[in-house]
């Protein structure tokens, strides 16, 4: 599986309302820091997808194609990495001195 999709925010507030969004419409919160949120959208697959691979497979492997399916749909859930990336301030001035040997 590739890794989660990454999503930036430029503050904390920012990633707040984007980890909302995202339970609203069915992820949940796998883990959290300071300035990260891992959101997952595990399932056990879709009704329709169950009922077309009964169909399909339910004579000859015993409902195991449908266990196999939830499986398969469970593992490759979707997932969202939540990133607050905020700004660098420096502060004073660096001086860089280079030598030629």
């Amino acid at each position: 599986m590739s890794g989660p999709r990454i999503r930036r925010a430029t503050d904390q507030r920012e990633m707040e309302r984007t980890r909302d969004d995202l339970i609203t419409t069915g992820y949940h919160v796998t883990s959290s820091g300071e300035n990260t949120t891992l959101l997952s959208n595990a399932g056990w697959g879709t009704p329709g997808m169950h009922i077309l691979v009964f169909l399909l497979t339910a004579w000859w492997t015993f409902l195991i194609g449908n266990v196999i399916y939830a499986v398969y749909a469970h593992t490759k859930a979707d997932e969202v990495l939540i990133k607050v990336d905020e700004p660098i301030h420096l502060t004073g001035t660096a001086t860089i001195t280079t030598t030629e040997a």
